[in-house]
């Protein structure tokens, strides 16, 4: 049997964080955002959740349908690629469901060997597997009846949006992409948040080399928080991180979301960039990010780079906080509204 063992956090989880988990889990399809559908309607916005194979995994995702769905139609689609630590009843079923009111097909799939999706070891974090993700999402989706393949587009959110950039890099089956408070995982695993670790690189190359060495003898180490305290959510600065703890184990909490991550992963996320190559993008990007989000200096080096996108349009959020584009009405609101005339005006 595997030995598990966490490096950081592994705490059990807190009264409160299972309490709200608890009034989250009222909702009979396990959806944890706003106004999430409850049930399946005649004539409304529907949720569809399927199963399907991607390189012999069995992959989990929801499919939401506009209201009055007619198979013999044709529909434009849009895949939506979750946050790091995320899961397709978070966010990216928020964004999927909104989709889906405007009149396109979504899906939102949980990545390989992360949330309801299968896959060993657990929460392995890789670069390659996650872009992988998106391109089953548009080989399922591109299946579905009532689709239009030549009207696919890409909608990434927070390290979904930094894979998305990589996927759409080479695959030109999507003909119109988006990000939102993208986040580049391999620059951060690599530099440091906010490059504040630039001079333990190697240090952390290292102890990543050790857990792969481990690994091949089935010890399994983690890297990340596998649950968080009160006390420890109100010890840790204000930002991305303790705004991130609140969404994800306090007001938003999921079972199958969590912070963990494989150590051995750092090997392929120290050595990757989602913003190399951006200049392969020629499709039309759309990319927002909050004007408050203390990680835009990764959005605003992605846009810089992306020299030969077409329509390359910036969206700042006024006064939003990365995680308050995630769930924020007032600013879920802006952004949906602008996802929705990008799509509309590029592949619907």
């Amino acid at each position: 049997m595997k030995k598990i063992k966490s490096i950081l956090i592994a705490t059990l989880m807190a009264t409160s964080i299972i309490s709200s988990a608890q009034s989250n889990s009222n909702n009979p399809l396990g959806l944890v955002y706003g106004d999430a559908i409850t049930e399946n309607i005649s004539g409304k916005v529907n949720i569809h959740p399927v199963t399907y194979k991607l390189n012999g995994i069995d992959i989990a995702a929801n499919v939401y349908t506009p209201a009055n769905y007619n198979s013999s139609k044709e529909y434009p689609a849009v895949v939506v690629a979750h946050p790091n630590g995320g899961i397709k009843e978070q966010t990216a079923g928020l964004y999927a469901q909104r989709l889906a009111e405007a009149g396109y097909i979504t899906i939102a799939a949980d990545a390989a060997y992360q949330g309801a999706s299968g896959g060993e070891p657990r929460h392995t974090d890789n670069p390659a597997y996650r872009t992988e993700d998106i391109r089953g999402m548009a080989d399922y989706i591109s299946q579905y009846p009532g689709i239009d393949t030549h009207r696919l587009g890409a909608l990434g959110i927070c390290g979904g949006g930094g894979y998305t950039l990589k996927a759409v890099q080479s695959d030109k089956r999507f003909k119109a992409v988006a990000t939102l408070s993208m986040f580049n995982s391999g620059e951060v695993r690599r530099n440091g948040f906010q490059n504040s670790q630039l001079s333990t690189i190697q240090e952390r190359l290292k102890k990543a080399s050790e857990a792969r060495a481990k690994q091949a003898n089935g010890e399994i180490i983690y890297a990340g928080v596998a649950s968080v305290t009160d006390e420890e959510i109100a010890k840790t600065p204000k930002g991305l991180y303790r705004e991130g703890y609140e969404y994800y184990y306090r007001t938003h909490a999921h079972p199958n979301s969590t912070f963990l991550y494989t150590m051995s992963s750092l090997l392929d996320l120290m050595t990757w960039d989602a913003t190399a190559n951006m200049d392969l993008i020629e499709q039309p990007l759309l990319i927002i990010a909050g004007s408050e989000a203390d990680t835009k200096y990764m959005t605003d080096e992605a846009f810089a780079k992306a020299t030969n996108a077409k329509n390359k349009d910036l969206f700042v959020v006024d006064g939003a906080t990365h995680i308050q584009t995630y769930w924020k009405p007032e600013y879920v609101d802006q952004i949906v509204a602008k996802l929705v005339n990008f799509y509309n005006n590029n592949i619907k």
